[in-house]
């Protein structure tokens, strides 16, 4: 009976963080397409988004001239029998002198004026790049949490199987060498499918000793051995590149979500959501892995298709965003860390939808501070990220120390 009260007041204690987490998601968006060089304030925002610019048409005839009214007023056209029709702006009304017989007629529209600016601004640039903020730290933080799960270790992030090295090299020989062999094409799409392509090499690497090496840990120094190999490949391009390639190639290395369309955040989106609902279907394993490699046999856990399946995850979603947004630093390390603290469980069941929602918060406010504490220059977002999550691994690390 005891233990049955403790699970339900865990589950009340999840639900009521869920609610928090889909509150602070909703208010850290409508923070990310507000604040700006241009701020649009949140009215505005919800009147862009759901509501269309009304107008109503009035014609007034000479003989009801004195029923005119201006208020509301967006555009105003005056009717004259030897001029003709002339377009007014609603300021300059009081000047026309309405008992000149030759006015015949007055046509006032009336309605909310469709700022097109705000609109621009909203749709084209900040609503692409939050919901791509979103995304890229949710699927780090569920990156970072597998990964540390199936390696039992409290510091490993996404990027130390050296699947973001990976990303970066070829990225680098897209950028630097200017390899293009007509398969990944030109521009921003073409930079994602060569950087998506080396991290899925190295994936593809990393699974194959995946499937002949038993140990994590040993699986754990592969991959930072790739990762090294991966960065000397990359050091040795960036000597012989010309300084203008570096250039653009350090803002992409040091990560960053500006510059996203509609298109690339739908990619992003359809890889995150079926890596999200593999990853919960796998919630179960992944609890009886916690307890041991024994235990998760003796539930009939095929350990070597479980390891596949948690790099595969893992390491598409770490794809997807180094593809398109760089490399991005301590989210994946440190978020899983917060939402443990937070929900207190140890249960990957609740821990992964928390840092689904958490992660997504955490990284978009990263991203605010990025672009608005030194507007209009854009920090980098690894910068931030390292600001937040350096003090959180210092704890981790003092933590495990004094526990030991």
């Amino acid at each position: 009976m005891s233990k049955k009260k403790v699970q339900k007041s865990s589950g009340k204690k999840a639900f009521l963080l869920y609610a928090v987490g889909i509150l602070l998601l909703l208010a850290v968006t409508v923070a990310a397409v507000s604040i700006g060089s241009v701020k649009i304030p949140p009215k505005e925002i919800f009147r862009t988004l759901f509501f269309e610019a009304k107008e109503q048409i009035v014609t007034y005839d000479r003989d009801h001239f004195e029923d005119i009214s201006l208020e509301g007023a967006t555009g105003i056209v005056v009717v004259h029998e030897e001029m003709g029709s002339m377009e007014i702006e609603p300021g300059l009304f009081e000047n026309i002198d309405l008992q000149d017989e030759g006015y015949t007629s007055v046509t006032v529209v009336y309605g909310e004026e469709d700022d097109s600016l705000h609109r621009d601004i909203l749709f084209d640039i900040r609503l692409p790049r939050a919901a791509a903020s979103l995304l890229g730290g949710a699927a780090l933080a569920v990156a970072g949490l597998l990964l540390q799960i199936f390696f039992r270790n409290p510091i490993v992030d996404p990027y130390v199987l050296g699947i973001s090295n990976g990303s970066t090299f070829i990225a680098a020989l897209f950028i630097l060498a200017g390899l293009r062999l007509g398969i990944f094409g030109t521009g921003p799409f073409g930079r994602f499918f060569a950087a998506f392509f080396g991290a899925m090499a190295v994936m593809a690497v990393v699974l194959l000793f995946a499937l002949r090496v038993k140990q994590a840990t040993t699986l754990l120094v592969i991959g930072i051995m790739i990762g090294y190999f991966c960065s000397a490949g990359t050091g040795f391009l960036m000597t012989f590149a010309d300084k203008e390639a570096v250039k653009g190639f350090v803002v992409y290395s040091m990560g960053s979500f500006s510059g996203f369309v509609w298109e690339e955040v739908w990619m992003l989106a359809i890889i995150c959501f079926l890596s999200f609902f593999g990853s919960l279907l796998i919630g179960k394993q992944l609890n009886a892995f916690l307890l041991g490699e024994d235990y998760a046999k003796s539930l009939g856990v095929n350990l070597r298709l479980f390891r596949v399946i948690i790099i595969l995850l893992s390491g598409v979603l770490t794809a997807a965003v180094t593809a398109f947004a760089g490399p991005v630093a301590f989210i994946g390390l440190a978020v899983p860390h917060i939402v443990m603290l937070l929900f207190k469980s140890s249960d990957s069941r609740i821990l992964l939808p928390g840092c689904i929602l958490y992660g997504a918060c955490i990284t978009a406010v990263c991203d605010i501070l990025a672009r608005s504490v030194f507007s209009p220059r854009d920090l980098a977002l690894s910068t931030v990220t390292s600001v937040f999550g350096v003090p959180i691994v210092i704890h981790m690390i003092m933590k495990n120390r004094s526990n030991a």
